[in-house]
């Protein structure tokens, strides 16, 4: 019996890449492009894009419901997979700049962690950008980053473990 075998919906797209000699058949290989989807366009005309599987082990098996967000740029087609220190050390440096307008982005992330969309967010809280990474971005991206930590952790703690963890970095209360 296979070891890591499971069903799930897949959708397929066609590759037909011919069998040569081992340096061209690997050239082929590595120029075959990401396929990724995109779920967010940024006011920036950057993208936030997921992959799926991404690749997570959990217990040496690939975890099915795993994804990967990116965030993509077209002009030089870069893929950031930007992590949790990077967006916390951000908030800090925002929070050295403008400590008032760092909470109300915080509280923002808050109200995106409880199900309100990114732009309504935005837009309810006159949230504005300080220096560092934009405020729409930061948003949108953990939008994408909580789902997938919910899809990865479903009887855990999921998104709460992350913004609870900002919440307490910058001594701040839910309500």
């Amino acid at each position: 019996m296979a070891k890591n075998l499971f069903n799930h919906n897949v959708q397929l797209v066609p590759l037909n890449i011919k069998n040569a000699e081992q340096n061209t058949f690997r050239m082929e290989l590595m120029n075959v492009p990401y396929l990724l989807y995109e779920v967010e366009t940024l006011s920036t005309g950057e993208k936030i894009v997921i992959n799926k599987p991404g690749g997570k082990r959990s217990w040496g098996r690939l975890s099915k419901n795993d994804f990967m967000v990116f965030i993509y740029s077209p002009d030089n087609e870069g893929l950031w997979l930007i992590s949790h220190p990077e967006i916390l050390e951000d908030l800090k440096l925002k929070y050295q700049a403008d400590k008032k307008e760092t909470e109300n982005i915080i509280y923002g992330l808050l109200d995106v962690c409880n199900g309100l969309e990114p732009d309504n967010v935005i837009i309810n809280r006159k949230l504005k950008n300080i220096n560092g990474i934009e405020t729409e971005k930061l948003l949108k991206v953990y939008k994408w980053i909580w789902g997938q930590e919910d899809c990865n952790y479903p009887t855990a703690e999921g998104r709460w473990l992350s913004m609870n963890a900002i919440l307490a970095e910058f001594n701040l209360k839910k309500d």
